[in-house]
């Protein structure tokens, strides 16, 4: 799991500069008080921060652009960017690369991840983004696509509801931010426990992160995560999985998946990374 450096207050909501990874489950305030977008703004530098919003995910990146520029110019930020990349080749781009490589906040809007993927996986552009989160030197968040897209692993799309089963879920490569993760977004507002489950049946090395809409996980450089938001964030961790028949049915059949530990978070709750253990907000 990605380890960053200790960060954490004695209020874990606490609002600071210190570089964070926020994962957001999509529909995420953006009228009232804006609670997890402010988050980012402050974690990327506050009024200092300088900005870049990538919206290929988006049908419409123009429009999506625009719309969170408006509300981080609105909060404060003096320095925003819009890198509006429709082709690969707009990712060797100069000016974008040199942009990326002076922020201290970069934001991944909603659409579709594969297209998002199709256009950031493996470009230099993206290198550098990962280069940085890993030296701890920027804030990134994702918002529904924007968010599905931060594991080596990535739920494509797929069904809901029903018994957890192979075909229910589509899967590709992700753009392994935390690599550990297989991220699902529009949680319990979609119903997809039971897609996040048919996915960790073919990985269950990997952790399982359910987050709901208007929630995020913050992942802190301490190797904690933190609960924001009206939701919650469900985690399902398959390390001591004892038996699955994943490999003996077939694709639409049930899967059996015995001896998994589920964590439902809500806002303030944390999850230790290392210890693999929930923190309640009283701890």
């Amino acid at each position: 799991m990605l380890q960053l450096e200790n960060t954490y207050s004695t209020n874990p909501m606490h609002q600071s500069t210190k570089r964070a990874i926020i994962v957001i489950g999509g529909a995420e305030d953006k009228v009232h008080g804006r609670e997890i977008l402010r988050t980012f703004f402050n974690r990327a530098g506050g009024n200092e921060a300088m900005l870049a919003i990538i919206p290929s995910a988006s049908r419409e990146p123009t429009l999506i652009g625009e719309r969170y520029q408006r509300i981080f110019e609105e909060m404060g930020a003096k320095h925003i960017k819009v890198l509006d990349i429709r082709d690969r080749a707009q990712s060797e781009d100069k000016d974008f690369q040199e942009y990326v490589s002076q922020c201290s906040g970069v934001f991944l809007t909603g659409g579709d991840q594969l297209r998002l993927c199709g256009l950031l996986a493996d470009t230099p552009l993206m290198e550098k983004v990962r280069q940085r989160v890993r030296k701890k030197e920027i804030t990134l968040a994702g918002t529904s696509a924007g968010a599905a897209v931060m594991g080596h692993h990535m739920i494509a799309g797929g069904g809901s509801g029903e018994w957890p089963n192979r075909a229910l879920v589509d899967m590709a490569m992700g753009l392994e931010i935390v690599p550990d993760l297989i991220v699902d977004q529009h949680f319990h507002n979609r119903n997809r426990m039971t897609r996040l489950l048919s996915a960790i049946s073919v990985h269950p090395e990997r952790l399982g992160v359910g987050i709901d809409e208007d929630t995020c996980a913050i992942f802190e450089q301490d190797g904690l995560l933190q609960v924001m938001g009206r939701g919650t964030v469900t985690i399902v961790d398959a390390r001591d999985m004892s038996y699955t028949n994943q490999t003996r049915v077939s694709a639409d059949e049930p899967l059996s998946l015995h001896n998994l530990r589920l964590h439902i978070l809500c806002h303030g709750d944390r999850y230790d990374l290392k210890q693999h253990r929930a923190i309640s907000e009283k701890t």
